[in-house]
């Protein structure tokens, strides 16, 4: 063992090499004129030196940084940093599938590819997430239980690190906590959403005064694309009436003039403005003297009242809320005119 500056350098076999090597790269390093472009050079010319003297010279760039000095304990857990990952999650492991036991990215890198048409209908299924048992780190290939720092080389697989989800993240931007409430991680900061235990997930806090209970309201398909809200990462909106939708399906309804939950038929926005203008239509519309004293019963959607009105082609008015939001559930009984048949 011999000692240059304050590292020890061990001496062996056919290392005499190695050590001229490490002695060179760590006497720069301690220079005070030692900057990251000198190092690199020093770096690129050992390597050279390496492939003349056929020696592995990894072993001290990888393995020997650490215990040389070439780089300090403090920086090891950054090595790789956005770096490595999916286009999920910004990390630095891979997952085992507990299910299939093969290696993917992350759930929804394994999801994506066990649920795709190329897939037997029978051998297809999801991750179950709490259900991870190892992981890979992406620097050293090494298979452990899951942790968030690697037992190998002391990487950190993940800024973000959730033991209960699995879940590892570099990108901190996405605000991430877990919820004990939905059993999951979520995005967007504790701070700007609480959990409801009735509606059983995380609101914005915007709507915590005040938004309509709906028993398990994400625990279900979103009712236009049929992605499980739940677990969805997508944007998702609360509805009026209390039920949940992705915001990009929303706005696909929208655009193809429907303002209507798909599962209430309650209206999803504001339509004062709609209804004046049935109301000009209906005056300018006069109905033929056969039907000006047709009456039918109507249920009202948005208020869930029930009303006897007059009959007219366009459209039906609540008598309780003046919406036009409104369906026929049974016409005017008359007294017939002539006896029926036996």
């Amino acid at each position: 063992m011999e000692t240059v500056g304050k590292f020890s350098v061990p001496l062996g076999h056919d290392e005499s090499w190695k050590h001229e090597a490490t002695c060179e790269v760590m006497q720069g390093n301690n220079s005070s004129t030692c900057t990251k472009e000198s190092r690199a050079e020093r770096i690129a010319t050992l390597q050279t030196r390496e492939e003349d003297a056929n020696i592995q010279y990894v072993d001290i760039l990888e393995r020997g940084f650490t215990q040389y000095g070439f780089i300090n304990d403090s920086d090891i857990p950054e090595r790789g940093f956005m770096q490595y990952g999916c286009s999920h999650y910004r990390r630095r492991c891979r997952i085992r599938a507990p299910c299939c036991n093969k290696i993917f990215d992350c759930r929804h890198c394994h999801n994506e590819a066990m649920n795709s048409i190329d897939v037997e209908k029978m051998q297809r299924h999801d991750l179950p997430r709490h259900q991870v048992r190892k992981v890979i780190c992406s620097l050293c290939n090494t298979e452990q239980d899951v942790r968030q720092v690697c037992i190998n080389c002391g990487v950190c697989m993940g800024k973000y690190f959730c033991e209960t989800c699995k879940l590892f993240d570099d990108d901190l931007s996405k605000n991430q906590y877990h919820c004990n409430g939905c059993g999951i991680c979520r995005t967007g900061g504790r701070d700007n959403f609480f959990h409801c235990y009735k509606c059983g997930c995380c609101y914005s806090v915007m709507l915590k005064t005040y938004h309509p209970c709906v028993e398990r309201a994400m625990h279900h398909d979103c009712p236009v694309c049929f992605e499980y809200l739940f677990e969805s990462t997508n944007d998702i909106t609360v509805l009026p009436c209390g039920h949940t939708i992705h915001v990009d399906c929303l706005k696909e309804m929208r655009d193809h003039l429907q303002f209507f939950c798909p599962l209430c038929s309650k209206s999803v926005c504001d339509m004062s403005k709609v209804w004046e203008k049935l109301d000009m239509e209906i005056a300018a519309t006069p109905m033929p003297e056969s039907y000006q004293n047709k009456m039918v019963w109507i249920l009202c959607n948005d208020c869930g009242e029930t009303s006897q009105v007059q009959f007219h082609i366009v459209a039906q008015k609540c008598l309780s809320c003046k919406s036009y939001n409104t369906r026929v559930t049974r016409g005017d009984h008359t007294t017939p005119t002539a006896s029926a048949p036996e």
